[in-house]
């Protein structure tokens, strides 16, 4: 299989640089040769060195990538391509007006509110959308014919990226890697993560070009920009806006240079670098994989660091990272390692951050290293409150299930909890009246409390 792999990419690239010396000599011999032949010469060009450097970042991405060149490398008829992407479309619709769309743009075009044709500027009489069976058989035969794979529609965030932004992607790309101008390397940053921040798409392109991600992080390491912390906190943001697209997370956690950036920016970065890497990590370690990687890397004593003098949206940030990290057991030792215990009592404390607290210790409580620590701080009083005060139902709950940790493994504490349901009955209130988990964790405290008496009475 390898070697079929191999000849089929030697056969390609040589092809592609038999194509590539025709081009050349067509823009040498003839001064007024077209645009798109020095487009077609790019785009031969960058298929070649794909091919000589590969792609370390999945299959699907190089694939897809391989797909697009088959398309760029023929002529596609014009009535193939979608009006709004320039595109072959996946899925062809016919609107009121008698033209023909690819359904997830101009599906997209009517969901923003507009009532036109985008072609004739025509009011639609409906938005009914009737699919071209003609025309979608005759691409289903050119595509059969040319040997081409139309990407799945199953991903729609993607199938809605244009050529036009495909383009201006790549141009943006190039002005951060190559440009000469720091300037120019930095305000290229800066646009990258607006357009990722504003443009579903720019998210979206990542998919078929994985490799740029490392193409962007190189320039943290271009003399004059190492140690710019605004370019940090711009390239920082980009990979918080890129891991919200789901099929990036993956692409993102994989890569070796993206996580460290993360963890680095949440020790030395601006605050908005810092809240950004912990919102970045919270996204990403929504991946189980990337949920490991980050913890073994080191990100947990910065978060808690970030828990304990952030921001109010940083301390925000990095709860709802911890909490995500900690959902893999091996991630709940190194947060108690790190301190997360008594960060979060003493935000509790505070009133500063009540319920992100909560829910983290509440997850912990399965750890009999997190329960002891909470219950040598204040957490016994601090549940307890809780549990009479709040008006929070999922607050009275996570406390519920603090509060059994503690009975289970702390039995001198049963005293100080029996005395305080006799005095205020908020358990057995809990016990009929709370959530599931609320109830479960409620009656089994009062039965723990209800065999505890019994035995001391059975043993006078």
């Amino acid at each position: 299989m390898a070697k079929s792999e191999a000849g089929e990419a030697a056969a390609c690239a040589a092809e592609l640089r038999r194509e590539l010396r025709r081009l050349v000599r067509v823009i040498s011999d003839d001064a007024g040769a077209a645009a798109e032949t020095y487009e077609e010469a790019a785009v031969a060009l960058a298929a070649l060195r794909d091919l000589k450097f590969g792609s370390s970042n999945g299959r699907r991405g190089s694939s897809f990538s391989k797909e697009r060149r088959k398309e760029e490398s023929v002529q596609i008829p014009v009535h193939f391509l979608c009006p709004i992407s320039s595109e072959i479309m996946r899925d062809p619709v016919v609107l009121a007006s008698g033209q023909t769309y690819d359904r997830p743009f101009i599906q997209e075009w009517l969901n923003s509110g507009n009532r036109t044709c985008p072609q004739t500027q025509h009011v639609l009489s409906n938005t009914t959308l009737t699919p071209n069976h003609l025309v979608r058989s005759m691409i289903s035969e050119w595509c059969i014919e040319h040997n081409i794979t139309l990407p799945s529609l199953d991903n729609q965030e993607e199938c809605l990226v244009t050529k036009n932004e495909r383009s201006a992607f790549s141009q943006l790309l190039e002005k951060i890697s190559s440009s000469s101008s720091i300037v120019e390397q930095k305000q290229g940053v800066r646009e990258l993560r607006l357009l990722t921040k504003r443009n579903r798409s720019f998210r979206a392109i990542i998919g078929d070009k994985p490799d740029s991600i490392s193409e962007l992080l190189s320039v943290l390491s271009v003399p004059g920009l190492h140690g710019d912390l605004e370019v940090q906190e711009d390239m920082v943001t980009t990979i918080l806006n890129l891991s919200i697209h789901d099929s990036n997370k993956k692409i993102v956690g994989d890569n070796p240079k993206a996580i460290p950036l993360l963890i680095e920016a949440l020790k030395s970065g601006t605050m908005e670098a810092r809240s950004n890497s912990a919102a970045a990590l919270f996204t990403l370690s929504s991946h189980d994989t990337n949920k490991l990687k980050i913890g073994e890397m080191g990100a947990m004593k910065h978060l808690v660091d970030l828990l304990e003098l952030g921001s109010p949206n940083a301390k925000k940030d990095a709860a709802s990272a911890i909490f995500n990290l900690c959902m893999a057991h091996e991630n709940r030792a190194r947060a108690v390692q790190e301190g997360v215990v008594n960060v979060a009592l003493k935000a509790i404390v505070d009133q500063s951050l009540v319920d992100e607290s909560l829910a983290i210790l509440a997850l912990l409580s399965s750890d009999q290293e997190a329960v002891e620590e909470i219950s040598e701080g204040d957490g016994l009083p601090c549940v307890l409150h809780i549990i009479r005060e709040s008006s929070c139902g999922r607050n009275k709950e996570n406390a519920v299930v603090i509060l059994f940790s503690i009975c289970m493994y702390d039995r001198t504490k049963l005293k100080e909890v029996g005395d305080d349901e006799k005095m205020n009955g908020k358990i057995s209130w809990l016990a009929q009246n709370g959530t599931s988990r609320a109830q479960r964790k409620a009656s089994g405290i009062l039965e723990k409390l209800r065999r505890t008496m019994h035995n001391k009475h059975y043993s006078c």
